[in-house]
């Protein structure tokens, strides 16, 4: 990003704004976690220190392309996720940085199931007193 004044160049690394999407995707209604994709384990769910996991940008002067490998909740429709993860992230990027995103790709590389709740078995009634 080019000074217009002549004071200098300033230049946003891809890991700054790899941790801004990855916030914003985390934060996202339907967005079940990032996922480190097929070499780090088939939608392995990685989240806070590892907010970079499932993304990878590509910044240049002005502009800057986010792709997003996302893991979704079950019961979410994941098409109406997915766009609000894509504005989200290019808010928060835009926003932030003052570059222009061009473009966040998603890919959908998993379903997050709820847990079930463990079921309680009724204690034994004492046979003899």
């Amino acid at each position: 990003m080019a000074d217009v004044k002549g004071n200098g160049v300033v230049r946003i690394a891809d890991d700054v704004v790899a941790v801004i999407a990855g916030i914003a995707a985390s934060e996202t209604a339907g967005i079940a976690g990032m996922s480190g994709g097929i070499t780090e384990g088939l939608a392995r769910r990685v989240s806070g220190k590892n907010v970079q996991k499932g993304v990878s940008v590509e910044v240049g002067e002005f502009e800057a392309a986010i792709d997003l490998r996302v893991i979704v909740s079950y019961g979410s429709k994941i098409d109406e996720a997915c766009r609000n993860l894509q504005q989200s992230v290019k808010e928060a990027v835009e926003s932030m940085t003052g570059l222009r995103v061009v473009e966040v790709n998603v890919k959908v590389e998993g379903v997050e199931f709820p847990k079930p709740e463990k079921e309680t078995l009724p204690e034994p009634a004492n046979r003899v007193k």
